[in-house]
């Protein structure tokens, strides 16, 4: 049943909430799981509930054992590890230049087995907060805990790698970049 939830869970996201015709082609034992808002289909809360789901975000622009190990760890807090994937603005804004564009950096990330779903990051974080409702946030150990909302856990993976050698601009530096 667990899993049935969390397939259920990783399909609302996806789609912004299931839609009308993917509803349809649920078993009746799964649509008995959900309930109808604006013409979306959605896990009922004390469904929601039988899952524990963790978020976590970075920008991924060069993809480093670094960033794997931080998933890794942050996959153990929870059932369900999603991954917000920075927006190119987002870096832009703090004076970088993505090496790879948003959708690049949102296929690799997602591809990695610890991950269930990879995401765009929102303009506003708060709205990404209401749309997911995380059990957990996990930061990564050089990551600022920017959010901290009530009742959400926030995890700082305190285990790293030498970051000395896998540091996003110490590759890049390496590079000539």
């Amino acid at each position: 049943m667990k899993e049935t939830v969390m397939k259920l869970f990783l399909m609302q996201l996806q789609y912004a909430g299931i839609p009308e015709d993917a509803y349809h082609f649920l078993p009746e034992s799964q649509r008995k799981l959900l309930i109808e808002k604006k013409g979306r289909f959605f896990l009922r809360d004390e469904e929601r509930k039988k899952i524990r789901v963790v978020l976590t975000g970075g920008v991924f622009d060069i993809l480093h054992i670094g960033h794997i190990f931080t998933l890794e760890e942050a996959k153990k807090q929870g059932d369900l590890l999603i991954v917000a994937v920075a927006k190119d603005e987002m870096i832009r804004k703090k004076n970088r230049e993505p090496i790879h564009e948003q959708d690049y950096r949102k296929i690799m990330v997602g591809s990695l087995k610890m991950v269930d779903l990879a995401l765009s990051g929102f303009e506003n974080p708060q709205d990404m907060i209401e749309f997911i409702r995380p059990d957990v946030i996990a930061y990564g150990y050089d990551q600022k805990e920017f959010l901290k909302p009530n009742g959400i856990e926030i995890i700082k993976v305190s285990k790293k790698i030498d970051d000395r050698k896998f540091k996003t601009r110490k590759i890049l530096e390496d590079l000539g970049l």
